[in-house]
């Protein structure tokens, strides 16, 4: 999901103004635009601030999830168990509650103004002008840049934020740095739960699958600036302010994948097992 925060090629639509003056705008914005948008995720403008809707897709099939719970059998990795996400009304539902969820939690999320089975809306993550970027973005730009130190602390920031979900009792959807996003006054966000792993997983596990996803999006750019020596040290020390269940969940995962050390550090095999080599030596 990429709600709230990427930018559109195209302005955001602004609602009519005897829609704006309803009391019930929010509801009747919502009903509105999931009859006549184009795409399934939209932002518009209503009144002075930007609303995204969200209207739910056709249902996900279940084969793919049967293929990974084996794979994570076999290879003895509950890390790797699949969190299913069915699509449709279901996907629309968690999503929600999660969200509420996670801001009655004190967690940075984007709030969400309406919702009905089919779709919901939520508010922009700052005013509608203001440009809201991925961390993972970020860190891409500043890598391409040579800008290796504000790799590493954007990398620190984004692992505190890990830390904060953790210590509030749950956990993210897929914590890849593309889901972690930047609010005008520096303070990151966390998107897209279309997905509850929590609900099939226990909560070590949950949190020792956080580091690993975030360790696989983040991990090469911290090679590749010579800085991931310094950034074992930052995540030794995450790790150890950890529960002891997700230490011990996420040191048998690494121990279980060790035989990821043998693969080339350069670009032999492409650059996504390049992510996986670089993430292996962030962790080992």
């Amino acid at each position: 999901m990429t709600t709230g925060i990427p930018n559109t090629s195209t302005p955001p639509r602004t609602a009519p103004a005897a829609l704006q003056a309803e009391g019930n705008g929010y509801a009747a914005f919502l009903q509105q635009q999931l009859a006549t948008q184009p795409r399934s995720v939209m932002d518009h403008l209503l009144g002075d601030e930007k609303i995204w809707v969200k209207r739910a897709g056709m249902p996900h099939g279940s084969g793919r999830y049967r293929a990974m719970a084996l794979l994570a059998g076999l290879l003895r990795l509950p890390v790797l168990r699949p969190v299913p996400n069915p699509g449709g009304t279901t996907a629309i539902a968690t999503e929600v509650r999660r969200l509420q969820d996670l801001a009655a939690r004190g967690i940075r999320v984007p709030v969400v103004v309406a919702a009905q089975p089919d779709g919901f809306a939520m508010r922009h993550l700052g005013r509608p002008a203001d440009v809201t970027p991925s961390l993972g973005n970020e860190i891409d730009d500043a890598a391409r840049a040579g800008q290796h130190r504000h790799v590493l602390a954007m990398w620190q920031q984004g692992l505190q934020t890990l830390a904060h979900v953790h210590r509030q009792g749950t956990c993210l959807s897929q914590a890849f740095a593309r889901n972690l996003v930047r609010c005008p006054d520096g303070v990151m966000a966390c998107i897209d739960f279309e997905d509850d792993p929590a609900a099939v997983l226990p909560l070590a596990v949950c949190h020792a699958r956080d580091a690993l996803c975030y360790a696989h999006s983040t991990a090469i750019y911290l090679r590749e600036g010579g800085t991931l020596a310094e950034a074992r040290q930052s995540w030794a020390a995450w790790v150890a302010g950890e529960s002891a269940e997700m230490q011990q969940v996420l040191a048998d995962s690494v121990r279980r994948m060790c035989w990821m050390r043998h693969l080339p550090a350069d670009r032999k095999l492409g650059r996504d097992l390049q992510r996986v080599r670089a993430a292996y030596d962030l962790l080992a």
